[in-house]
């Protein structure tokens, strides 16, 4: 069950990666309130407490997914000039409907993309931020 919940993992948030950065473009329309900055944190907090696992983009934008042992969970680098930007999906099995997780990405220190999921009633809970895309 746990490979095939990271498996599913990993390919909705390269499947959402690839929707999100198709549709992108060089406006900046609000989203990305840019001040040049690649120092990325990456942070899960929550009372969630089931088994979890987050996949996230790191330094050089390739796709990585760890298990979340505890909370809260923060991961922090600063993007190599080839990453394109930053992503967060976090998801897990085994909780009580209702427990929440909130995964929040910080582009220089503000955040830029939050969110806020609950376990449903199976105690199952996705996560995943929208996609933030360095300006260029």
């Amino acid at each position: 069950m746990k490979s095939i919940l990271k498996t599913a993992a990993l390919v909705l948030t390269l499947a959402f990666t690839a929707v999100s950065c198709s549709s992108d473009n060089d406006n900046d329309n609000g989203n990305n309130s840019g001040t040049g900055s690649r120092d990325v944190k990456y942070e899960v907090t929550g009372n969630f407490t089931g088994k979890m696992d987050v996949s996230f983009l790191e330094k050089s934008g390739a796709p990585l997914i760890e298990d979340l042992t505890a909370l809260p969970w923060t991961k922090e680098f600063t993007a190599d000039a080839g990453s394109d930007g930053a992503l967060l999906h976090t998801s897990g099995y085994g909780g009580l409907q209702g427990q929440t997780l909130t995964a929040k990405i910080y582009v220089g220190g503000k955040v830029v993309s939050e969110l806020t999921g609950a376990a449903n009633s199976e105690g199952i809970i996705v996560v995943h931020t929208k996609t933030y895309v360095f300006p260029r």
